[in-house]
């Protein structure tokens, strides 16, 4: 009986023993590969989006089939213009006339310049039965890109 109750002493403490050597504890370096594992596979860029409407019946043609294309034709420009807008802001010149106290003329006058490349068309759909949206998308990078490049050109023209 002796026996047995040493051997289970000597079998109880080497298992301890064993579990006691196993090291538990995560490395350090684990985070940064979990870390990796939880970025997206894909990396999503910033981008600014602009959108642009035309009507279809103001459309100079007798034609609809070409009234239709001209109206797509002039969203996509004015969706252009929104994202120009966006990049370089907008010049504004106003003036008012004022006489006897009463405002007689009041006139705003807006101008918008710039170049735009790399622009995504990200969709052009029908809005009801007679307009034409189109959306753009222009990734930030390429905006810092455009800026100083206009810049530059507005310093040649002052030489």
């Amino acid at each position: 009986m002796k026996r047995v109750t040493a051997l289970c002493l000597v079998l109880g403490i080497t298992v301890l023993t064993g579990c006691k050597s196993i090291n538990l504890t995560i490395p350090s370096s684990a985070p940064k590969e979990t870390t990796a594992m939880a970025s997206p596979l894909v990396e999503k860029r910033e981008t600014i989006t602009a959108t642009g409407y035309a009507v279809v019946t103001v459309q100079n043609h007798k034609n609809p089939a070409q009234q239709r294309l001209m109206a797509i034709r002039a969203s996509k420009l004015d969706a252009y213009r929104n994202l120009t807008e966006q990049v370089y802001g907008q010049q504004l010149d106003a003036s008012s006339t004022v006489a006897d106290m009463v405002v007689t003329n009041d006139t705003f006058r807006t101008k918008v310049e710039g170049v735009i490349y790399g622009a995504r068309l990200v969709s052009i759909t029908p809005v009801g039965e007679d307009t034409y949206e189109t959306t753009l998308s222009l990734d930030r990078d390429v905006v810092q890109d455009l800026r100083i490049l206009y810049m530059g050109q507005l310093a040649a023209k002052a030489r």
